[in-house]
């Protein structure tokens, strides 16, 4: 069944919902800025059961703010951003995060997955795949043939397209690696006009382990929404649209009942 799952957005140190596609653009757009610590937004993730809840660092100054979130409910939040085979473990074992987020590090020339550095990273966490989250944030498409949809991963802050399809296949060869993925669908994120309905109804057909998608949710309705477009094998996640982060769209509470009703 789809779960609404948490997010907690770390910029300059300081929780915030920005538009993804902005990034490093030199005129960055934000949706958000929090006048609360990540200690707060982790209690509050944590009092309400969210499971799966991601901290997401977007560039440097964030490590402090991230082990914040992490030591106000330990051994329970994801971590991302400028995660290395050289400092996974620390966050794992140091600062008590449940699992490490990757995307970047794995695409050093921005074109091609680095399969050693994949291995490099496996090692590191002791080669369990269920300490592993791999991000394959993309952005979308259209076949030069047939006008057909396609989601190619997105790196350096979603700003360069690689040449890593999301497609069955990879999704396949990296699931040996990995116990979740995180999908954001950068050209939507953070923009509050809908999710993309095609990326959300292929990633139900092509999954085989937990898949969360960001991206566009707008509406309570989208976890009804995503939960028919994947068969209930995808879960959402919401920002800039959230209460919590400042948004008039969705309530916070209304994701917390629709995960003790499913």
């Amino acid at each position: 069944m789809t779960k609404f799952r948490g997010c907690i957005d770390i910029h300059n140190g300081v929780v915030k919902q920005i538009v993804g596609g902005t990034l490093d653009t030199g005129s960055l757009a934000t949706n958000f800025v929090s006048e609360q610590p990540p200690a707060y937004y982790a209690q509050l993730y944590s009092s309400n059961k969210v499971a799966g809840t991601h901290v997401i660092k977007l560039g440097p100054g964030c490590d402090d703010a991230a082990a914040e979130a992490l030591a106000a409910w330990p051994g329970q939040l994801q971590v991302g951003g400028g995660i290395t085979a050289e400092n996974a473990a620390a966050w794992l074992n140091e600062k008590h995060a449940s699992k490490v987020i990757v995307t970047s590090y794995l695409f050093p020339d921005n074109k091609t997955l680095d399969r050693k550095r994949l291995e490099a990273l496996f090692e590191a966490i002791g080669g369990d795949r269920e300490k592993l989250i791999i991000d394959l944030s993309c952005r979308r498409r259209a076949d030069t043939e047939t006008g057909e949809p396609r989601w190619f991963v997105a790196t350096n802050r979603w700003q360069t397209i690689t040449e890593v399809e999301v497609n069955k296949e990879t999704l396949d060869d990296l699931a040996k690696y990995c116990s979740e993925f995180l999908i954001h669908a950068a050209d939507v994120e953070g923009l509050c006009r809908g999710i993309d309905e095609d990326l959300v109804r292929k990633l139900g057909e092509w999954t085989t382990i937990p898949t969360v998608y960001a991206g566009g949710a707008k509406s309570i309705d989208d976890l009804a929404l995503v939960e028919k477009l994947s068969n209930g094998k995808v879960d959402l996640t919401y920002g800039s649209a959230l209460d919590i982060f400042g948004g008039n769209k969705v309530k916070f509470d209304d994701c917390i009942a629709w995960n003790e009703k499913h």
